[in-house]
């Protein structure tokens, strides 16, 4: 949420943000909004202004003339009319104006490029090495199934299209990443683990950005005012939502496992074969709470951690500082972690780390106390750490055989048992 007296002060800056992120949101409608309420307000103010008078008179009044006294009497209950009906109108203007306001997209840093992502977008950081083949490597909607880790027909048959099916070694190798990831981001990073709900109250989304802006994309219960999560960032940012953190608590890191569920209504039609693009998956992310200036840095290091993963695990990675018009609402600033699939011949996106300043601390009203005793907003960011069935996907690709079997990486073999995936 962006502090209405920046916008107040700057709207172009907010109207250039709108257009570098190719966002649907009326500056001029909250202004407008906003100046009512002002003015609302103010009325208000007057009239209360006028009551204090009138109040100090009506003693000496009624003792000296109680006649203007009564007339007194009756003036006091028609301004305390006026004023309520005002301060009734001030605070539904006020709700109309930060509800326009959740509307509005964050602010980009100024060293993020403007335009799309098409052209935009830069690889500022890349890792690992393309394996190199001297056969024509499968892609991973053939080669799972006939390793027999991953039934697509079947889960078709259970859920309809966009949901996968983990069998044996497969299921074993899900559960072997996330494990791994936690242990690395617990005992090397410094982050607490937590275990969240996945379905959480409208509030909760409002916090983090993702409603009202995209009610079309979240699956929610008919029955009940609950909403499945799109990403753990959702319920462990809103852990100290309305709360005040001590400051020598931060930053303060936090990284969960979880389950994730997103319609993808703007992406019908896109990646229908495998598992790139889902309805559920698997997800570690970490998430921190930071003063303001130290977010930049933190940033940094949040993505760093996520490529530690991706290092250990021998994928060919790369790290893109994303265009403003492909990115998130409630960002400032995000990197993507993609890893080459050799299979698919593509880099696939399996992390996107954001800073978003004290936008979604704004909306969720998550503050620190600085040494000078005054209420500041923390900076929140967050990201994978890292996404599943995407890795899944890299390892497969990416690690295959001439005899069609998949090397497993050597970080996973304790969780795994076995050092290779061979066709059944």
């Amino acid at each position: 949420m962006l502090d209405i007296q920046l916008i107040r002060s700057h709207p172009d800056r907010v109207r250039g943000a709108i257009a570098a992120k190719k966002a649907k949101a009326d500056v001029d409608a909250v202004l407008a909004a906003d100046e009512k309420w002002r003015h609302a307000t103010t009325e208000a103010q007057k009239l209360q202004a006028e009551s204090n008078a009138a109040n100090r008179d009506m003693g000496r009044l009624m003792k000296e003339n109680r006649a203007e006294g009564e007339k007194l009497k009756v003036r006091l209950k028609e301004l305390s009319d006026r004023r309520k009906a005002l301060e009734d109108e001030a605070k539904a203007l006020e709700g109309e104006r930060d509800r326009l306001v959740l509307d509005l997209p964050n602010i980009p840093q100024d060293d993020v490029p403007v335009g799309p992502e098409e052209t935009h977008n830069r690889v500022v950081k890349e890792g690992g090495a393309k394996p190199a083949f001297g056969f024509k490597p499968q892609a991973h909607w053939d080669l799972g199934p006939k390793l027999g880790v991953v039934d697509f027909d079947r889960a078709a048959k259970i859920s309809g299209s966009g949901f996968v099916l983990f069998t044996g070694l497969g299921a074993r190798l899900q559960r072997a990443l996330v494990a791994w990831f936690i242990d690395v981001h617990t005992r090397e990073h410094g982050y607490t683990e937590v275990y969240p709900p996945v379905l959480v109250l409208r509030d909760t989304m409002v916090g983090t950005g993702q409603l009202p802006k995209f009610e079309e994309e979240m699956y929610k219960l008919k029955d009940d005012p609950l909403y499945l999560i799109p990403t753990a960032e959702v319920p462990v940012t809103n852990i100290y939502r309305d709360e005040i953190l001590p400051a020598e608590k931060l930053p303060l890191l936090h990284c969960a496992f979880s389950l994730c569920f997103r319609r993808e209504a703007g992406a019908a039609g896109k990646d229908t074969r495998g598992m790139i693009r889902v309805h559920q998956f698997d997800k570690v992310e970490m998430v921190k709470w930071t003063r303001p200036e130290e977010s930049e840095a933190e940033h940094e290091k949040l993505t760093a951690n996520a490529e530690v993963l991706l290092n250990r695990l021998g994928l060919p990675w790369r790290r893109v500082l994303i265009a403003t018009a492909g990115m998130g609402f409630s960002n400032q600033k995000q990197y993507d972690l993609e890893v080459h699939a050799a299979g698919v011949d593509r880099w696939i996106e399996v992390s996107s780390c954001s800073n978003f300043g004290e936008f979604q601390a704004r909306r969720a009203g998550i503050r620190f106390r600085d040494t000078d005793g005054k209420l500041r907003y923390v900076h929140t960011l967050n990201g994978s750490g890292l996404a599943l069935p995407r890795i899944v996907v890299g390892i497969l690709e990416n690690f295959q055989q001439a005899d069609g079997s998949v090397v497993i990486p050597e970080v996973l073999r304790p969780y795994m048992g076995v050092d290779r995936l061979t066709a059944v």
